[in-house]
């Protein structure tokens, strides 16, 4: 998620592929997991999404730090769409990382599952949906990837910080607590939990966040010439 570009010319496809997969399943293992923490340490819906939000931004900071130069750390669909519509990623390889990172948001559901000894296989019952959702997870990856252009040339640390801190913020300014990613909201669409999101919504969900990548592409290009 820290940058628009693929990994470093001098890393295997392979190695980014399993970068993207490991990067995007810790964090699905971190939002999932952190949620159902909550669930169980508390009753207070505020303080389980505190919990939750701690969670994801600190271990979205890991590993931005971590696989940024293998991969770029997309670890989401709608980066990697922006990394190749700047065609500094090639199409065939958005695709294979849109299957790393949807294969490694699966296996992070299940892995939170097993370890809290929940049914490892199931499907999300919360109900996520209107216009105030919709446009909710647009403003949320519209603001995610304009975060994401506009700190592309810093430091890598300046880079995932500012990608962890947006998406702490976001979780608490937008109604839908900013999931803002495609693999993020179908992987949480199978888990009942404090995290989860109903099947049935998920696609108006990953339509906005599409819609708000490529609005944030076509800011930056003025924003950011460079």
């Amino acid at each position: 998620m820290a940058s628009v570009e693929a990994g470093s010319r001098s890393n295997t496809l392979a190695a980014s592929l399993i970068a993207e997969a490991v990067g995007t399943g810790f964090l699905l293992a971190a939002v999932v997991g952190s949620g159902i923490m909550a669930e169980r340490l508390t009753d207070d819906d505020a303080l389980r999404l505190l919990c939750n939000t701690i969670a994801t931004g600190s271990a979205l900071f890991v590993m931005i730090v971590l696989f940024a130069p293998v991969s770029g750390a997309h670890f989401n669909p709608a980066v990697t769409l922006v990394s190749v519509l700047q065609r500094a990623t090639a199409p065939s390889v958005g695709l294979a990382y849109l299957l790393a990172q949807l294969s490694g948001a699966l296996t992070g559901v299940w892995l939170a599952h097993a370890m809290f000894g929940e049914v490892v296989f199931a499907i999300g019952v919360k109900p996520r949906t209107g216009v105030a959702q919709w446009l909710s997870e647009a403003v949320a990856t519209f603001g995610l990837v304009l975060t994401i252009a506009g700190t592309s040339d810093r430091a890598r640390e300046t880079i995932a910080a500012s990608v962890g801190l947006y998406i702490v913020a976001a979780y608490w300014f937008t109604a839908s607590t900013s999931f803002a990613n495609p693999v993020v909201t179908l992987a949480r669409s199978l888990t009942p939990t404090f995290s989860g999101i109903a099947p049935p919504d998920a696609p108006a969900f990953i339509a906005a966040q599409m819609l708000g990548a490529v609005a944030a592409w076509a800011c930056a290009r003025t924003l950011f010439r460079s």
